[in-house]
Parts: structure tokens; sequence; C-alpha cells
């Protein structure tokens, strides 16, 4: 094909045009026609359009355009993810190499309008009245509407936490961007643990309700639905308050086998809980146990917990008191146990449980058997793997003599009668973390005053804007450098008082942007009642799978937050769900950092960077920027045309 046989270029210029001048793809808010809400995922604006983008705008611009033939009144809209650390390194970047000042609006602004042009181009049918860009203050102040209304319903809170930090980005993960024990964005990079003040979202309040609604998404791909069932991790179980033997301070566990409970031989605590450092804070024990943490925790959770990973741990100098026999018990830190898990501590029942007892004998621990198989006689003396199965009791008191799975539920009554447990349902789930030590994100809109304590900021005054005087060249949060920013007075008794100088999670702004596109112009509410209830829910949503237990998961608690704070009229946004695949490329791959290497790192055209004569092989990887492996459509466009 070639221009004599179609001039492509002249027919999509007049065309592209023409829809433009006659709002063609406008949606009318007033038409009677049945709607349909078509979506896909926005994008980060890094100024570039890509074939990964191009696969998935053609398959919502394929389903709106034909949904609009067959009479439909459809919202299509558009709008750019804006907020994120790619602009804000390119600003610290460019204050560094060439002592210059790039504010990362600017960089973001400049990205978005190429990538307007690049969509444009594309003749994609979108209704670009609707248009939202993220770090624009008459969106962002809409999060902070929202976390102040959720500060005041307890559903927004600040605590000291153990948190996943990245080097690179010089700031906090949540625990879903931490994977394999890496950053999310910085493949590459270990996670490493600070213990820091930070602001969280109570998301572990809906786990059961973001369970369970599952079961209510038909439309959605099983997969994905499994992903997030994992991630929300429900076990039943019981919580029993152990004691630390010096203090008498609880120790909560929870445990989904109380039958096992008279067979404790030692606790266990996850390294990177933050009572470990405490309770050993100056003693002969915590150079070592620092060291230990440091090296556990930026491996990967899988394999940590994997039945054949070899069992390694600590003790810690601390004895714990079971309050159900009063035997003293020694206190460990191990590789197996999570944080994600129960309280992040457990009771270790060797006889009864395989990596207890692989840990047990490694340590020379004792193994006491309290469940006996019936048919014959354990002697832990002869015992070369735990019992794991139901059986009778036995050296368990008054429950001696009972089946061990009729005596569950004896043993918790009997545990609450004496106050020192109850039943209860455990999530692995975590509270979302939102604090980014960074600047280029919606500022956390709370003010600390000496008197008064934590204040929000007052509706009327919102937004608060990020400030412009600040120093991208240091190597903290940019934010700190401005005085004007942090200096302010209460709200309550005027006094001067200081500002917080954390900015949000960027996955707040994607949580709810697809309830702004329904009324994108309202400066008084994120959107007007009416308004969601004509759009909403959206009826087909279109993007990657990747984003199953971040993305999608902050999505859906969002949307039933903003329903009791009565925002909106509906519990779970997306009604289908298509996730469209990945667009790969062949890309360098280092065999010895087991890591694809991105094409500006590359050493020497094909060695490893950091294995300077390690050569690289190609290997198909997901196409994306950080890895510099994304193919740009204008050179086919060019050539064959938007339709090709």
């Amino acid at each position: 094909m070639n221009e004599t046989f179609f001039p492509h270029q002249n027919a999509e210029e007049k065309w592209q045009k023409f829809w433009e001048e006659h709002n063609l793809f406008k949606t009318n808010d007033e038409s009677e026609k049945l709607r349909y809400y078509v979506l896909e995922m926005f994008p980060y604006p890094s100024g570039k359009l890509h074939m990964g983008h191009v696969r998935n705008y053609t398959i919502g611009d394929t389903l709106a355009r034909y949904k609009r033939m067959r009479g439909f009144n459809v919202l299509y809209p558009m709008g750019f993810d804006a907020f994120g650390l790619p602009a804000e390194n390119a600003a610290i970047k460019s204050a560094r190499e060439k002592n210059v000042h790039l504010n990362p609006e600017e960089f973001t602004m400049d990205c978005i309008k190429q990538m307007e042009i690049a969509l444009k181009k594309m003749g994609f049918s979108y209704d670009w009245d609707r248009e939202i860009v993220t770090s624009l203050p008459e969106y962002y102040k809409f999060n902070q509407l929202i976390f102040i209304r959720m500060f005041e319903r307890g559903l927004a809170y600040r605590k000291k936490a153990a948190v996943n930090w990245c080097p690179e980005c010089n700031t906090v993960l949540a625990n879903e961007q931490v994977i394999d024990g890496k950053c999310w964005r910085h493949t590459e990079t270990p996670v490493e643990i600070k213990h820091l003040d930070q602001w969280f979202f109570k998301i572990t309040d809906f786990a059961e309700e973001l369970l369970n609604d599952l079961d209510n998404l038909p439309g959605w791909p099983e997969h994905v639905k499994i992903m997030q069932k994992n991630w929300i991790g429900k076990s039943q179980g019981c919580i029993v308050n152990f004691k630390l033997e010096e203090t008498g301070q609880d120790l909560p566990i929870f445990t989904t086998r109380p039958d096992t409970l008279y067979g404790v031989t030692f606790m266990v605590f996850a390294p990177e809980h933050p009572k470990v450092l405490e309770l050993v804070a100056g003693t002969e024990y915590e150079d070592d146990v620092k060291k230990f943490i440091n090296r556990i925790v930026v491996e990967d959770r899988i394999l940590r917990t994997a039945e054949n990973r070899e069992k390694e741990g600590l003790f810690i100098g601390k004895y714990a008191i079971n309050p159900l026999t009063n035997n003293k018990i020694p206190i460990f830190i191990a590789n197996f146990v999570l944080m994600e898990y129960g309280t992040g501590c457990i009771m270790a029942v060797p006889a009864h449980d395989q990596r207890d007892f692989e840990f047990a004998k490694k340590f020379n621990i004792p193994i006491k058997v309290v469940i006996q198989p019936g048919e014959k006689t354990l002697e832990t003396e002869e015992m070369t793997f735990a019992y794991v199965d139901p059986g009778i009791m036995v050296n368990s008191s008054i429950f001696s003599g009972m089946n061990s799975q009729e005596a569950i539920p004896r043993i918790i009554e009997y545990l609450e009668e004496k106050g020192i447990g109850k039943g209860t349902a455990q999530y692995k789930l975590r509270d979302w973390l939102i604090s980014r030590q960074r600047y280029w994100g919606t500022p956390i809109p709370v003010i600390y005053c000496d008197n008064c304590g934590i204040q929000c900021v007052r509706e009327k005054d919102l937004p608060v804007k990020l400030p412009q005087d600040v120093d991208f060249s240091i190597a903290d949060n940019p934010i700190l450098t401005s005085s004007h920013f942090l200096k302010t007075t209460c709200p309550k008794c005027g006094g001067t008082a200081s500002r917080e100088s954390d900015t949000m999670d960027t996955f707040v702004d994607s949580s709810w942007y697809f309830l702004r596109y329904t009324d994108a112009k309202n400066s008084s509410l994120p959107f007007s009642p009416q308004a969601e209830e004509k759009w909403m829910p959206v009826d087909q949503y279109i993007g990657g799978v990747e984003h199953a237990i971040m993305h999608l998961l902050y999505a859906r608690f969002f949307t039933k937050v903003l329903n009791d704070l009565g925002f909106s009229k509906y519990r779970e946004p997306f009604k289908n769900l298509f996730t469209q695949g990945m667009v790969c490329k062949e890309t360098p791959y280092c065999s010895e950092c087991e890591a694809f290497i991105p094409k500006e790192k590359v050493f020497s055209e094909s060695f490893c960077p950091r294995h300077k004569t390690t050569k690289l092989e190609m290997k198909s990887a997901k196409m994306s920027k950080s890895l510099g492996n994304t193919v740009d459509p204008d050179k086919m466009i060019n050539e064959y045309g938007v339709d090709a």
C-alpha cells in the first residue's frame, strides 16, 4: 500500500478535523438512549504513545463505536494519571546534571500535550470535553476532601510502622508494590525495611466485603478474582494472648489450630515485626538480629514460606508465657514467618506443624505431642516429621480425650471465658500505606500543632497546593526545602503549626478517576450524585492484569468508601473487566542478574552494566518505558495509515 493507492494522510486529517469541529463524540447527559460506559485504564503521560497503548485503546475505541452504531448513548473519556516518580526523577536529574530548575509540572504538561496529539492522530473517539489530569489542583483537591472525610470516620490514620523502602525511589512502597523482594518500578532494586510514622487507609475494615463481593462480579475474569481472593487471604481461627515474661505485656498470636495450644514449645516473630527491635534494643542480641532482619526481609515472601526452604532463625533472648499452661517458652525470629499473616507472630507447635518441626530439630527445641492419631501412639524421639491430621487430644488438660476437630470451638469458648483469647477471622490483607516522601503527588491535608495535635485542613481552604519554591537537588523529599509550605497556622487554635510534608500514593488518584469522568467539570464536588447514578458502574473496563491486586483492589475499596461517605450510590465500580494481555518485545536480559536490562543502561552495546563481561541475551519482555523497549506507532501510521 502507498500514497498513490490510498492517500490516508489526507483522509485522516480531513475526517479527524470534521469529527472535532462537529463534536461527534461528545456525550449527551440528557439523552434518553440506553447508556453505555466504556473505559480503558488511563495512561501515565510519558510523552510517547507506544504499541502497548495502541492495543489497549483500540479495543475500547472499537467497542465504543460499535455501541454508538447500535443506538447507545456512549461515555468514552480519556485523561492522564499525571502524578508519579518519572516526572519528579526527570526534574531531579535535570537539577543535578544541568543545574537548572525543571518543575515536574512543566515536564508533565508537555508530555500530556504530546500524548493528546498522538491519541487524536490515532483517531480514537474520545469525548475530550471530559478530559481529566490528576496533577491539577481542581482534581487533587478532591483527593484531599476524600482524605479528610475518611479521617473523620477513622478510615485514615497515622502510626509508626515497619515500611518497605526503595532506595532508588527514595520513598515508601505499599506491600502490593513489592514484587519478589524488589521495587515494582525498579525491578532490580532490593527493598529495605525502615520504621517511620506513616499514613494509612483502613482497607482491612472492608476485607470481608471485598472478598464476598467478588462472587457478584460475573463479568470479571476468574483468574483476576482468584488473585484478589488470595491477596485478601482470609483465615478462620482465634487470637490468643501470650504474655512477655519480663513485663506481662500481651503478645497476641493468631492461630487456626487452637487444638494444639497445649503443645506450644516456642514462639516466632516475623523479622520485620516492629516489636522485634524494641525487644532486643540494648541487649547482646541487637546487632545479630539487625543483620538477620536486613538479610531476610528483602527475600521473596513466597520463597521464604516455601516448604523446601531451609528454616533460618535467631533466639532473641526473651521468653513468653503460654496462658493455658503457664510454661515459659523461648522467642525466636525466623524467615518462614511473615508480617502479613495474623499478628506477625506465631505460636510454634513442632509436633503438629512441619515447618515448626524442622525449626525445632535444627535449634534443639523440645517437641510435645498433644494430638495422637488414634491407631498408634506417637513418641517424640521416634518422630521424623510432624503429625498434622486430626486425632485424639492428649496432654491437653480438660480437653484430653476429645476429638481434636470437635474440640476447636470448645477451646475458643474456653479462651473467651478466661479472657485470654477470642474467635476471629484474620486476613493477609494489610491496611493501605499511602505516605510517600516525594514531591510530585497530592499533599496530605494535615497540620501538626503542638497544642491541638493532628488537625485536618479546613475544607474551605482546599486545595492545599504543591509549593513551587523547592529544591530538587537534595537527596531527601524536596518539599522539606519549602519553608513557605511547611510553616502554617493551626485551624483550631490559630497558633504556629507545620504541614505534613508527605504526599499521597499515586494509586489514590486512579482509585476514583472513573467517577470523575461522569462529572468532570464539577468544582464543588468530586461528582454529582445524579451524574454518578446515570453512568456508573462502568459497563466495560479494559486494562492490564498486572493491576489486579493494586489498582483494581484499591478502586473497589474507594468505591465502597465513597458510598459510605454519601458521595455515591454504588459499591462496585466495574461490571465487566477485560484484561487485554501484554504486548511484548525482545529485550536485553542478563542471566547473572536474572533481570531485564533497560536499553539505556546496556554496557558497550551488548553487555550487562553490572557484570561487564556478561553478554546479554535477547528475551521477550512486556513493552514498557522503564525497559526502553517500546515501539512508536508513528512509523507505521505514516507508511500505512491509522486504520492499518
